[in-house]
């Protein structure tokens, strides 16, 4: 992450069950980086089978000594569409907005 102002969760139906996970995006909050996450339900696995949404890794932790929820400062969007291209078209055209919102969500905290 260095050198980099954000930190992008792609959320699939596991993510939030990843150690991993947790650690880069807390680690991308306290280097002062925004933290954004995009679920990716509908786009085609290995299979070319949708996949199914995941719950949101960002739920159960909390800023600012236990009083504010991280997911209601941290936004995880849930992209437009009914198949995988349009969900793919939608974080196509929305994903800078949805990063440039997050660095500045940072700023706020």
């Amino acid at each position: 992450m260095v050198g980099k102002s954000c930190n992008v969760v792609l959320i699939g139906n596991q993510t939030a069950d990843r150690p991993w996970i947790e650690y880069e995006f807390k680690k991308a909050w306290a280097d002062r980086k925004g933290v954004v996450g995009i679920y990716i339900h509908q786009l085609l696995d290995q299979n070319r089978m949708p996949t199914t949404k995941g719950g949101n890794p960002f739920s159960g932790f909390t800023l600012d000594d236990g009083k504010v929820q991280f997911d209601q400062v941290v936004r995880a969007y849930d992209p437009a569409g009914y198949n995988s291209q349009s969900v793919f078209a939608s974080i196509t055209a929305n994903i800078e907005g949805w990063v440039e919102e997050a660095i500045d969500i940072r700023k706020q905290w």
